[in-house]
């Protein structure tokens, strides 16, 4: 928990106050936490840090969130936080294991697991979405973790173990740590993606079921 703290600390410093779609800024002593679009705002309304796991469950229309780190985190809210262990808190509740997974990355520790691992791992119900070909990981994955509209994280895990790239689809900026996912181009801290998330698994499962295997192109 302090190597988080102070790894989140140093980042604020130095690099940015923003992760994903929260922006942080300093106030009295502490932080105040909100959706980036509501900058500037005057009509958002408080909430306390305990909130902070409701308000990511939710996007603006009260349709519930299976991914964290999807583009549609619901605006209308700031919380005041008193210090840099409370800001991990919150920023833990909005991005589960994010902090975790960066700090992995800064210290040189963070381990990645190609795609086609992941799924050859896979039991019952999911064991057979190792069975999807290389075409179809192309246009899912292409699709699914997209960062308009799919997710914010930075993908460093590779397709296999040769090397190749999760889908061709994908701008080369969707796997680039310092690039700014949410399109706006501004320095923030990455979210960043060590391995396939399990809603990637089921829908790798789900096309496997509905297309059938492909034959590989030869």
């Amino acid at each position: 928990m302090k190597e988080f703290g102070q790894l989140l600390e140093s980042l604020l410093a130095k690099k940015s106050s923003r992760i994903g779609q929260l922006e942080i800024s300093a106030s009295a002593g502490g932080y105040v936490v909100c959706n980036r679009d509501d900058v500037g705002r005057d009509d958002v309304a408080p909430r306390e840090i305990e909130e902070a796991f409701e308000i990511a469950k939710f996007d603006d229309s009260g349709n519930y969130r299976p991914l964290k780190t999807a583009p549609n985190l619901q605006h209308g809210w700031k919380i005041f936080i008193n210090n840099a262990a409370a800001l991990q808190q919150a920023i833990d509740a909005f991005y589960p294991g994010r902090l975790a997974v960066l700090h992995a990355l800064e210290s040189g520790e963070l381990v990645t697991t190609s795609l086609r691992e992941t799924l050859d791992r896979q039991s019952g119900m999911y064991r057979v979405a190792a069975k999807i070909s290389d075409q179809q990981i192309d246009d899912l994955v292409g699709n699914f973790c997209r960062s308009d509209g799919g997710c914010l994280r930075t993908i460093l895990w590779k397709r296999d173990n040769t090397g190749t790239v999760p889908s061709t689809q994908l701008p080369s900026e969707k796997f680039a740590s310092a690039q700014d996912q949410t399109g706006r181009n501004e320095k923030c801290i990455p979210l960043v993606c060590q391995e396939a998330c399990n809603l990637l698994v089921a829908a790798c499962r789900e096309k496997v079921k509905t297309e059938g295997a492909m034959p590989p192109v030869p």
